[in-house]
């Protein structure tokens, strides 16, 4: 059982280790580089609309960045702990945030993945994402490496 709630600023250690973690793993997110703490904090908690996390035994598990992109939409960032993985962190918070987008006037969330992230395309898809639009070439890898980004979108 998870319980999801407004990431606070005590989290931000823990969320940036999650990321870290994810950026050194590679494949996953179109991050490469890796947040300070502080880096992390205000992109996340000062600048998303809202931000929550997933906490199982007072551990924070996972979290979800939401940013308004305008005429009623909202784009979502998902992360979870990879480093030791809790099955259905990401359930949860797809749930918080399709209630934190309602209750906020949203009429839809994006998600933007690069094509390469298979598992991401997978998980918006099993979440109920449909495939909106493809942006092509829109992400360059460290590498010199251009892939597309598929927009999914789920409609509220």
């Amino acid at each position: 059982m998870f319980t999801v709630r407004p990431m606070e600023r005590r989290d931000a250690a823990t969320c940036t280790d999650i990321v870290n973690f994810i950026i050194r793993q590679g494949g996953t997110t179109a991050y490469e580089e890796e947040y300070s703490v502080e880096d992390f904090d205000a992109h996340y908690r000062e600048e998303a609309e809202v931000c929550l996390v997933a906490e199982t035994g007072g551990k924070v598990v996972g979290f979800q960045g939401m940013f308004d992109v305008g005429d009623g939409v909202i784009s979502i960032g998902s992360f979870a702990d990879q480093a030791n993985p809790k099955r259905g962190v990401g359930r949860a918070l797809i749930e918080g945030s399709i209630a934190e987008a309602k209750k906020r006037g949203f009429k839809s969330i994006i998600a933007k993945i690069t094509s390469d992230n298979m598992l991401g395309l997978a998980y918006y898809s099993r979440m109920g994402f449909i495939n909106d639009h493809i942006i092509p070439n829109d992400h360059t890898r460290n590498d010199g490496t251009r892939v597309d980004r598929i927009v999914k979108r789920l409609t509220l």
